[in-house]
């Protein structure tokens, strides 16, 4: 059993394995409080993997498979199903992978929630075979080798690596039309790729529909269509250079260096810049009511400070009427950088992508003063018991909004 992630890459990244890479949400593990056990793999995939899987006429089909998770050495006979009472008069029509025995799997466990894990198939495995291999990422460092591989993965996304070389990107969130063709790109970013803030401009101008939403639903949209468009982007720009010719392996490696390292600063910046547009449009002035990534003190930069820079410099402004937030795409090894960067606030604001934490996280979070902020529509992936101590983005705002026209309310 391989226990080296660099060398389980190597082992399982040839012909014949399916890669499926995604975070795991609190609907995967046991995390939201729920009793459904078992990582969600969409029908394409495990019908791909376990022909027999797709069986529609019969309810329920289910297959029995070896499955070993290597980076916690656990091996064990799970079970894949189709919940296809859908075409038999009920409703659902999903696929899970099941029989992880609970809390002890790794799988399952609430402190993996948000951790990055990549599940191998092997598509020629026969009975006596492990069919599925998995590594679940325990440090940021791990994660960071693990995306050198399969790209950057955020939460909500998935992506499919086979290794003919094909990818198939993330297909859960319907098409928008923010997918550009060559000739629908502006000759200039053909030259140079454009700037994160000119891609967010051209997703906004796309879909000038998704203004009219509330803050929560509109950040979301966006980021899917943003996500599109640099896609298309890439495509356009990036795919004639991968295919040669070469002069040397060192030429392709920069290239797809230089790739990685632009989606890396994409998914790092995305989230921030988007809020800063969502903040603008709810009428918050920049440096006036907030602060884009201002100095707090040396050496410390916070994403937003409401009201302002200047506000928290002049240290007559009553320190119960500042807020800062911290923006963090997963927040599961990352949400204690906030805690140092804005000494004058006590409580931290975090706003976070993530779909679900454990409730000892959550709870240490609490004890360390800081008070989650995430997008409405993905609150359910949280446990129960903690939805109603969770803010939206929404609140968020009229929290801000209402400081400003009464400043006595701060606390």
């Amino acid at each position: 059993m391989t226990h080296d992630l660099a060398s389980w890459l190597s082992d399982f990244s040839v012909r014949n394995w399916l890669w499926y890479t995604k975070r795991l949400s609190g609907n995967d593990t046991l995390a939201n409080g729920t009793h459904q056990a078992g990582p969600y793999v969409p029908k394409n995939v495990l019908f791909q993997v376990f022909p027999q899987l797709h069986n529609p006429e019969r309810e329920n089909p289910d297959n029995r498979f070896r499955i070993s998770i290597d980076s916690h050495g656990d091996e064990r006979l799970a079970r894949t199903i189709w919940y296809n009472n859908k075409l038999f008069g009920g409703t659902r029509n999903e696929t899970r992978m099941t029989g992880f025995g609970g809390i002890d799997s790794a799988l399952l466990d609430p402190e993996n929630t948000g951790a990055l894990a990549i599940f191998a198939f092997h598509l020629k495995a026969e009975n006596d075979e492990i069919a599925c291999r998995v590594w679940i990422c325990k440090t940021p460092e791990e994660e960071e080798l693990a995306e050198t591989h399969v790209g950057i993965i955020e939460p909500g996304k998935w992506v499919l690596h086979t290794f003919d070389g094909t990818n198939e990107f993330e297909k859960q969130i319907a098409r928008t039309d923010c997918w550009l063709s060559e000739n629908e790109i502006p000759p200039s970013w053909l030259i140079e790729f454009p700037s994160g803030m000119a891609v967010i401009q051209k997703a906004i101008a796309l879909r000038p529909e998704f203004s009219s939403y509330p803050p929560d639903k509109r950040l979301m949209k966006r980021r899917d269509c943003e996500f599109e468009l640099f896609r298309s982007l890439e495509q356009a720009i990036e795919l004639p250079k991968i295919k040669g010719p070469f002069n040397s392996i060192e030429q392709f490696l920069d290239i797809a260096q230089s790739i990685l390292q632009r989606r890396k600063s994409r998914s790092g910046r995305s989230l921030e810049l988007h809020l800063r547009e969502i903040f603008l449009e709810e009428s918050l002035s920049e440096e006036t009511d907030f602060s884009y990534q201002p100095i707090s003190e040396l050496g410390k930069q916070p994403d937003f400070i409401f009201p302002s820079a200047t506000r928290y410099h002049d240290k007559t402004f009553p320190d119960k009427n500042l807020r800062m937030l911290a923006v963090k795409t997963t927040c599961k090894d990352r949400w204690r950088q906030a805690l140092n960067e804005a000494n004058r606030i006590s409580k931290k604001h975090l706003f976070t992508l993530q779909e679900g934490i454990s409730l000892n996280q959550f709870r240490e979070m609490r004890a360390h003063d800081v008070q989650l902020v995430v997008p409405a529509e993905i609150i359910n992936n949280y446990h129960k018991d903690i939805r109603s101590e969770i803010m939206t983005l929404e609140n968020f705002l009229s929290e801000i909004k209402a400081l400003e026209t009464n400043p006595a309310q701060g606390n």
